[in-house]
């Protein structure tokens, strides 16, 4: 496991959403382009890390509670399933039901999303407005090993203040986690 504290190269604040068609563990396919809610929270993570692990309630609950605001998440796990088969997309679809993810869990097997987007780490957030340009990049809250302590829900904020119709003050904080394992 090798820790990442650093943010996407990539993607720039303001810029378009890449676009993706990814299978998820629902069985269906998710089209970036068909996503009709206002706001999308595109989050790379997977189901070995412990990073990972330890924010998946906490984005259940976040999924949740921004339901009705018009939030989509769609949760990409693009690390390299025969290296790793714990993140094998039969391994996803067990923590999917698992979990009850509200949210579709997709399989970026090429990992040419993972690319596209520049993430680095599992979890790694990418938040776009109603025009699908980059509002947010980066860690979901400061304190992944106790959620009591969280001093800063940065994409909490973030979902927040578009939701309100206002500029997201915290566009940036570096994502923290496990690297994604590429092949």
């Amino acid at each position: 496991m090798v820790l990442i504290n650093d943010n996407s190269k990539a993607l720039s604040i303001g810029d378009p959403m890449p676009s993706f068609s990814l299978k998820a563990t629902d069985g269906m396919t998710v089209e970036s382009g068909m996503i009709k809610d206002p706001i999308v929270a595109v989050v790379f993570t997977c189901n070995h890390c412990p990073y990972a692990q330890a924010y998946e309630d906490r984005l259940v609950d976040l999924a949740e509670h921004f339901d009705e605001e018009g939030v989509q998440f769609v949760l990409i796990n693009s690390n390299d399933a025969e290296n790793y088969p714990d993140d094998s997309f039969e391994a996803m679809k067990e923590v999917h039901d698992e979990m009850g993810f509200p949210f579709p869990y997709c399989f970026d097997e090429t990992q040419e999303i993972a690319k596209s987007y520049g993430a680095l780490c599992t979890p790694h957030c990418f938040v776009f407005d109603s025009k699908r340009n980059l509002r947010y990049k980066g860690q979901i809250d400061d304190n992944w090993e106790k959620p009591a302590k969280v001093k800063k829900q940065t994409l909490r904020d973030a979902l927040s203040a578009l939701v309100a119709g206002e500029e997201v003050e915290i566009q940036e904080a570096n994502a923290i986690g496990c690297s994604i394992k590429w092949k």
